[in-house]
């Protein structure tokens, strides 16, 4: 096997399925079906390549490269020698993030999974503070390296932005609530990448970020809760903002049609 390639023992996303035996190959597969079940990835889009995602993974370079050979097996990437890897024409929506499809998460009003967001996940966070080991804030503050290399890319930021999000998650040592959370998250990523498209967006983020893993080396429960509730803030404005833009062009159009 390949650096990389131990089997690991997990949990799988979905309510009913015991502990099963995959190997990190794997896991990073499923990783990159969850971003384009969630349109962090589109079809047409170019994955970045194996180092940057290896280095946002904290896995090899050979891991990566068995993950992306299993999804071109199932024509889920294109991969063509001396062009760039891309997203083939599929729609996965379909498949569970964690306990459910991003399609069931969004059928949901944004006010309600908002709510749903402060009530859960400012408490998911704290606790992650007072758990949270030494191993996992260097994860964090390595993948703030990630986004700060990552410029002004709408994609490269999300992907970074899933991993250090999920990362916290984890630390609050409840697997139940850190997948319930993480099914939150992905609500209307569409939404999402279209706002940190925004100038100046990706920016915000990475401050509010910042601010996060300051108090998370801390232990500060209080402060972590009250950086995540800023950001969740920030996320649902962007996000009501970019719903409502579509619903007046969608009344535009259909004005102009009658």
């Amino acid at each position: 096997m390949a650096m990389g390639e131990r089997p690991v023992l997990v949990e799988m996303p979905k309510v009913g399925k015991s502990l099963d035996r995959r190997t990190a190959r794997d896991i990073i597969a499923e990783k990159i079906m969850v971003l384009i079940a969630t349109n962090m990835l589109r079809p047409g889009d170019e994955l970045p390549g194996e180092r940057e995602l290896a280095n946002v993974m904290h896995v090899s370079r050979e891991t990566v490269r068995g993950a992306i050979q299993q999804l071109a097996a199932r024509n889920i990437l294109d991969v063509a020698q001396g062009s760039r890897t891309r997203i083939s024409n599929i729609d996965l929506s379909h498949l569970p993030v964690t306990i459910v499809s991003s399609n069931a998460i969004n059928s949901y009003d944004l006010d309600a999974v908002h709510a749903a967001r402060l009530h859960v996940e400012l408490k998911v966070v704290g606790d992650a503070a007072e758990a949270i080991d030494e191993e996992t804030v260097a994860k964090l503050e390595d993948l703030l390296e990630a986004h700060r290399l990552g410029g002004d890319d709408a994609m490269r930021f999300l992907i970074c932005d899933r991993e250090f999000h999920v990362s916290i998650y984890r630390a609050c040592g409840n697997p139940l609530l850190a997948d319930f959370v993480t099914d939150l998250y992905t609500y209307m990523m569409d939404f999402r990448r279209s706002a940190m498209s925004r100038p100046g967006a990706i920016d915000a983020s990475y401050r509010d970020h910042v601010e996060i893993v300051e108090a998370l080396r801390r232990r500060d429960r209080e402060a972590v809760t009250q950086a995540f509730r800023k950001h969740l803030q920030r996320i649902y404005a962007t996000t009501r903002e970019l719903v409502a833009d579509a619903g007046s062009r969608m009344k535009g159009s259909g004005q102009e049609q009658q």
